[in-house]
This record gives structure tokens, C-alpha cells and sequence, in this order.
């Protein structure tokens, strides 16, 4: 029998544990995690590859699994995709060290690839064929609603976990282990 580290099946446990909190957040608080003007609460948690690198795997299955509820081909691929790099460059502002400008700019992350991807992907996957003409307006119009969502959920309630839960002794133990594994 091939017997695993108890340390990667707790990294496993604890990505299966985000992904679904992630998915989970997005479906239940549906009206207002979906479309053009989009508060996704879940998105707060992309955060946390700034203080665990590991766990942007975790957020990219559960932005996945919440992007499945959409039925698009092209939110399932591109949306998720847009929360994958955005994990990973939130990732290597926080290896550089946990100030309020890395803060600040892990938190940029997410909001500039949503904005952009998401904003597309509702534009060239919803509204094209109706409003071909007005394709860059429309863009434009959903990179800001999109962004400004984002930023709302990754100011108000991403920055205050990245600067209050490593303040938090047996959160911060459990960011040291997970790092460890």
C-alpha cells in the first residue's frame, strides 16, 4: 500500500476545504455573484495565496465549481482562468514580504484580471450579437462594473483578512504549517 505524508493530505483537505467555501459563497449568494454588476463575496478569499501560496489551486477548483452553475463554456474557462492569475501574481506579492504595498497590489490582482477577462467574456459571450456597434462601449462598461465590484469585495473585505489574520496566534500557526507541507 502506497501510504502519503500526513502533510499533503492535510494540504489536500485544506484546498478541498477553500474550493468548496469558495463555490459554496458564490452559489448561495448568487444574485449578486453573477453578471455584468457583480459583488462575488467568494472573491475575497483569493487573498489567501498572498499568505499561503498553495491554496491559489484551491480558489482556481472552486471558482471552477462556482463558474459550472453558469453553464458557459466561456466563464467556466476564462473566468476561472482570470482567478488563477490573478492567485498567482497575489502569490508573489506576498512572498515579497507583507506590507501595505504588497497588500495593496495582491488586492489589485484580482479586481485588473476580473475587470478585464470577466468583462469580456460578458461582452463577447453575452451581448455581441445584440450589440455589435457598441462592442468597446459595452466593454468598457462591463470592465468597470465588474472592477469596481471586485475592488469593493477585495478592499473592504480582502485587505482586512491579510492584515488581521496573521495577527490572529492559531491563524498564523496555521499559516505556518500549511507554508511548511
Amino acid at each position: 500500500m502506497n501510504k502519503q505524508k500526513p502533510g499533503k493530505v492535510f494540504t489536500l483537505a485544506v484546498l478541498a476545504v477553500i474550493a468548496a467555501a469558495y463555490a459554496a459563497l458564490t452559489i448561495v449568494l448568487a444574485p449578486i455573484s453573477y453578471g455584468p454588476v457583480q459583488f462575488r463575496v467568494s472573491e475575497a478569499l483569493t487573498v489567501l495565496p498572498f499568505l499561503m501560496p498553495g491554496t491559489v489551486w484551491g480558489i482556481f477548483v472552486g471558482c471552477i465549481l462556482a463558474n459550472l452553475y453558469t453553464g458557459s463554456v466561456l466563464d467556466i474557462v476564462f473566468g476561472s482562468l482570470a482567478t488563477l492569475l490573478a492567485g498567482l501574481l497575489t502569490a508573489w506579492f506576498g512572498k515579497k514580504g507583507n506590507t501595505v504595498k504588497n497588500r495593496l497590489l495582491g488586492c489589485l490582482m484580482p479586481v485588473l484580471f476580473n475587470a478585464v477577462i470577466v468583462g469580456a467574456v460578458l461582452t463577447w459571450g453575452y451581448q455581441l450579437q445584440e450589440f455589435p456597434e457598441n462592442a468597446l462601449a459595452s466593454f468598457g462598461f462591463n470592465a468597470l462594473t465588474v472592477g469596481l465590484g471586485e475592488a469593493g469585495v477585495l478592499y473592504l473585505i480582502g485587505y482586512t483578512l491579510l492584515s488581521q489574520l496573521p495577527k490572529i496566534k492559531v491563524i498564523r500557526e496555521f499559516i505556518e504549517r500549511i507554508n511548511k507541507t
